[in-house]
């Protein structure tokens, strides 16, 4: 299963094009559905239509609604979120998305984020494509997200306040706060929306990665604009490490701190934080500092390209003066995300491999969780369930 997606936009992005362009990569349909279901929001249904266009096939998203014109609040928002059974990964990407088009539109409108009246981006078929792209990629296994150059077009837009130049506003806003680049693309027509924008904004970094290409999808907009109006992601392995190799060789950066006047909770609250934003791993241990004081070790692991905002947040959040930083080369196996069938519901099987081959697969834990506290059913039941399920699955394909 591939773990690094690389959004192409050629045509520019928005939410329902990325994620019909998951969707014509092999994302199940199915089970996207049943991840949205856990919104516990009604009025709405999903269709993805394959289509023809220019040649090249690719996937039409839309989501039919029953709302009308039904605006909403960020704290709205994160109401709809927190009351869901999402997995809480896929809720606070989603929520973080959303708040950084409230920041954007508050900048845009001169007031506070909280204050921000969703029109378009607040409705239901906008909270649809955020948290399937979220939950898509997470379903698909994808770990690493990666953009490119943005076309932004021209032309005029007509929006809730009435006619605004192309591209909005808060496009400009949410683009600008993370330096993202953009290429000449004059052609008279939105390319990227707000919702495209926010997405990218929060889950990508922009540059095309080195690769082993696993397959491609194409996500279709609806608007003919004389040309492929599409977006295109490539997911594949990384391709960092050693050339031919199933498994990869990889520098990543260690940063580390001693702490011995920081709380439990504030630790843990730190760890969560960078974890959340796109820390590979976060550990501490205890150690003996000077004057005999009890302390941690507080590592952290990341990617140089993640390594100056988790920095900053490494600062902010814990009471170090300094951060040690060095880099390290660290192993990696091809992994594969399977989806299995139990009694209870769907469950996520994580297979490790080693030069091509399957050693080692393990339930994943929020899976099971969920479904042990949504039936009552003990959690090591559904652990066994899923794992026998998962041997079932690799002897049918002649693992």
């Amino acid at each position: 299963m591939p773990s690094v997606a690389y959004w192409d936009c050629f045509s520019g992005i928005s939410g329902d094009m990325a994620l019909g362009a998951l969707l014509d990569a092999g994302l199940d349909l199915a089970a996207l559905q049943t991840e949205l279901g856990r919104l516990n929001l009604p009025g709405w249904e999903l269709s993805a239509q394959r289509d023809v266009r220019y040649g090249i096939s690719g996937t039409y998203v839309r989501v039919r609604t029953e709302e009308q014109s039904t605006h909403r609040h960020l704290a709205d928002i994160r109401a709809i979120l927190e009351r869901s059974s999402l997995a809480p990964v896929v809720r606070d990407r989603a929520l973080r998305v959303f708040t950084r088009l409230a920041e954007a539109e508050g900048a845009v409108h001169g007031m506070s984020p909280e204050a921000v009246h969703f029109h378009e981006v607040g409705a239901v078929d906008a909270i649809v494509d955020v948290v399937g792209v979220v939950a898509g990629l997470r379903l698909l296994g994808v770990e690493q997200v990666y953009a490119s150059p943005l076309p932004l077009g021209g032309g005029w837009i007509n929006a809730a306040h009435g006619r605004i130049p192309a591209p909005g506003p808060a496009v400009l806003a949410l683009l600008g706060a993370v330096g993202a680049p953009t290429v000449d693309d004059d052609i008279p027509f939105e390319l990227v929306t707000p919702t495209g924008a926010a997405l990218l904004a929060e889950l990508a970094t922009w540059r095309r990665p080195a690769l082993r290409l696993a397959r491609t999808g194409y996500g279709f907009g609806t608007r003919d604009t004389g040309r492929l109006n599409a977006v295109r992601v490539w997911l594949g392995e990384s391709a960092a490490g050693t050339a031919g190799a199933r498994h990869a060789l990889e520098q990543v950066v260690l940063l580390e701190t001693n702490l011995d006047d920081q709380t439990g909770e504030q630790m843990a609250f730190a760890a969560e934080e960078l974890l959340r934003m796109g820390a590979l791993d976060v550990w501490w241990q205890p150690i003996g500092m000077k004057k005999g004081r009890p302390g941690v070790l507080f590592s952290v692991l990341s990617t140089q390209e993640r390594e100056p905002e988790l920095v900053e947040r490494l600062f902010r959040e814990t009471t170090t003066l300094g951060i040690r930083r060095s880099t390290v080369e660290r192993w990696t196996s091809e992994r594969e995300i399977r989806t299995v069938q139990t009694e209870w519901g769907v469950v996520r099987v994580k297979v490790k491999r080693w030069n091509g081959r399957e050693i080692q697969s393990a339930p994943e834990y929020e899976d099971c969780a969920r479904l042990a506290r949504e039936t009552g059913v003990p959690l090591r039941a559904i652990y066994a369930a899923a794992e026998r399920e998962a041997e079932g699955l690799n002897k049918g394909d002649g693992c």
